[in-house]
């Protein structure tokens, strides 16, 4: 069960607006499914939601709205969002009078959009604590270029104050309605407030849409919070990235740069080294130990730690592993641990050009090199595919080394079986062990073998035609043209 934020007397309920088309993003996919960092724009507002200790959060869907809702109701994000219709789009006071009959009167509503991916919990929770149940809190930024957004419009005051204290907020006027005077305010509404509920619904019920474009806009509350006496406070948020919105791929682009350059910053602060964090991407969660080295163009997703000293190459993708202390994985390793999950134990090196897939368990200094591909396969300490290899479903003893261009028969068309290698087998090169069979172990698999029943230990098995040679053969000669 949430609880609600420190500090803050009223319950808190959010309410995110996800209704939006994103005709500027060019794509069938909703704009609020649109990914950073690998996860929705929509996501990342709703689990900030949670962080707050929100009690009910009420996500606005229009455009897509059945993707955009079954994408919310199959994360596990400990408060279950409820959802509102906004059908047809009339603006943003439309979208939240959509959802005014979820909400209670004894609550702060915390109004969000879920193209604004990067707010923090601490400003919402802020944000809360302003408004105290009583004021209408705004969330502003000062921006260089204002262009697109509401400008805050206060009372006269001190030029020389902060701007935060510059007198009361008296409205916020839409650029497309505002006057050239107005226009020239850098002062602009972030999109997120805090307002008590009990009077947000009475506001709610007298907007109309008499603006240049024809809607029904959401920041028309302020003046009639001025009206009635109600104060109107504004909290200046000094972070952009925190109120930045995505409308096109360019700016989606930009937030991500910005974003994963946060996060390199972040784990640098922790003692990662990062050969460039520019070029670093992380989708999901990594924690690292002490002494990790991460190399160029390097992109982690799920979720991912990695143990003291380890090494990663350069142009690794890892996702949903384990790397124990001291492995190293080359360059151009592919790790996809899926649901499954990999294991990569102490010491291990792993590739160049190597693909470790779900279920993979590798131990202490197992060697697994270029070209090999090993699957829902445990290799024991010590073991050895180095190149142009393949393992499914397999069981790999210790000290097992494991030739060349050997594989796995695995599946038969219908379904998996298991191999067994035992300890210190020896299997060489273009070897074919078909499953289900057991390898002995000590034993030694020839070359070139296809082997479909099990070995005895300590023994040699071969499996191939004798070879034969003909004498002063003579190749067949292509035949004259025409």
């Amino acid at each position: 069960m949430n609880q609600t934020p420190q500090n803050i007397d009223s319950p808190v309920d959010v309410v995110v607006m996800a209704a939006g088309k994103g005709t500027r993003m060019k794509s069938s996919l909703p704009k609020v499914l649109h990914r950073l960092g690998g996860q929705s724009l929509v996501l990342h507002v709703v689990e900030t939601a949670v962080a707050t200790g929100a009690r009910n959060i009420v996500v606005v869907t229009g455009h897509g709205a059945p993707e955009v809702e079954a994408a919310l109701a199959a994360q596990p994000l400990g408060v279950v969002p409820r959802f509102a219709r906004q059908v047809p789009q009339l603006g943003t006071g439309h979208a939240v009078q959509q959802a005014a009959p979820q909400l209670a009167d004894d609550s702060i509503v915390i109004i969000l959009s879920g193209d604004v991916p990067l707010i923090r919990a601490e400003t919402l929770r802020a944000l809360a604590l302003e408004s105290a149940g009583r004021k209408l809190a705004l969330l502003t930024i000062e921006l260089d270029d204002p262009t697109g957004y509401g400008r805050i419009v206060r009372a006269p005051g001190s030029a020389t104050a902060p701007v935060d204290r510059r007198g009361d907020v008296q409205a916020i006027v839409e650029e497309k309605d505002a006057s050239d005077a107005q226009r020239a305010i850098r002062e602009i509404y972030s999109g997120v407030m805090a307002v008590p509920s009990r009077l947000l619904k009475g506001w709610l019920a007298r907007l109309d849409n008499r603006n240049a474009q024809g809607e029904f806009y959401l920041t028309d509350i302020v003046g009639m919070a001025t009206v009635e006496g109600v104060p109107v406070v504004a909290q200046r948020c000094s972070d952009p990235l925190q109120v930045a919105g995505v409308n096109t791929p360019g700016q989606l682009a930009a937030l991500e740069r910005a974003f994963q350059r946060r996060q390199a910053d972040s784990l640098m602060e922790r003692g990662v080294r990062l050969a460039d964090p520019a070029r670093f991407d992380l989708r999901g969660t990594l924690e690292c130990e002490s002494d990790v080295e991460i190399d160029v163009n390097c992109i982690f997703e799920g979720s991912v730690s990695l143990g003291a000293g380890v090494r990663v190459g350069a142009n690794c993708v890892i996702a949903n592993a384990r790397i124990e202390a001291g492995a190293v994985i080359h360059p151009f390793t592919h790790i996809e641990g899926e649901k499954a999950g990999v294991t990569v134990g102490e010491s291990a090196l792993v590739g160049p050009f190597a693909r470790l897939r779900p279920g993979a368990r590798l131990g202490a200094e197992v060697h697994v090199g270029n070209f090999v591909e090993i699957k829902n396969s445990t290799l024991a300490a010590g073991a050895k595919a180095n190149h142009l290899a393949y393992l499914g479903d397999a069981t790999v003893g210790q000290r097992v080394n494991y030739g060349a261009g050997s594989i796995t028969a695995n599946y038969d068309g219908a379904n998996k079986h298991r191999t067994i290698i035992g300890d210190d087998v020896h299997v060489g090169s273009n070897c074919v062990l078909v499953a289900p069979i057991t390898v002995g172990a000590g034993g030694t698999i020839g070359a070139g073998s296809t082997i479909t029943k099990p070995t005895d230990p300590q023994a040699l098995t071969v499996s191939r035609a004798r070879q034969v040679s003909f004498a002063n053969w003579e190749r067949p000669k292509k035949l004259p043209k025409g």
